[in-house]
């Protein structure tokens, strides 16, 4: 199984519980877990990432098109699902608009071409007025989780070493 990581994931490791000046294991982790095939993006996250001219960004640009993948005929097709998915449920069109023009849409749609388990800490919000990509991976059938509950899973550990 691999996993689509969200923006929130980046941003929120990188300005809080996982900053690189203090447990860069975490950055480590996910290179060497993309190596193995097992975690990935998408360009619209790199994206965003890359929006704030910062260590993340640097982090982010070092890692290309093998970290963040580029659309493909299997996203482009599940694209059209997602879109009538968030079409006919009971959003507001602004709600359904901007799902639709924003990197969650295509998370959702990676998670569904290629059975990956898309993971952010976005949480179900029963609102008409944003689609959250957990609602959407739930009513497309996309397994989805929390970076912890990956970390978990994946029974990833950071251990303390030398001080360097």
């Amino acid at each position: 199984m691999a996993y689509i990581l969200d923006s929130n994931v980046f941003i929120t490791a990188k300005d809080s519980h996982f900053g690189f000046d203090f447990c860069p294991a975490f950055w480590d982790w996910l290179i060497a877990e993309n190596a193995a095939g097992k975690v990935f993006s998408i360009e619209q996250v790199e994206s965003e990432v890359k929006a704030v001219a910062d260590d993340l960004a640097e982090w982010a640009d070092a890692r290309g098109a093998a970290f963040f993948l580029r659309p493909d005929p299997a996203l482009i097709k599940s694209l059209g699902r997602v879109s009538n998915w968030a079409s006919t449920q009971r959003y507001d069109a602004a709600a359904v608009n901007l799902f639709l023009s924003v990197a969650d849409c295509y998370l959702v749609a990676h998670g569904l071409a290629h059975g990956h388990t898309v993971v952010t800490h976005e949480k179900p919000r029963n609102s008409t007025k944003k689609i959250m990509i957990p609602e959407a991976c739930i009513g497309l059938g996309v397994t989805v989780m929390t970076p912890f509950e990956m970390l978990r899973r994946e029974r990833a550990r950071f251990v303390l070493g030398p001080r360097g």
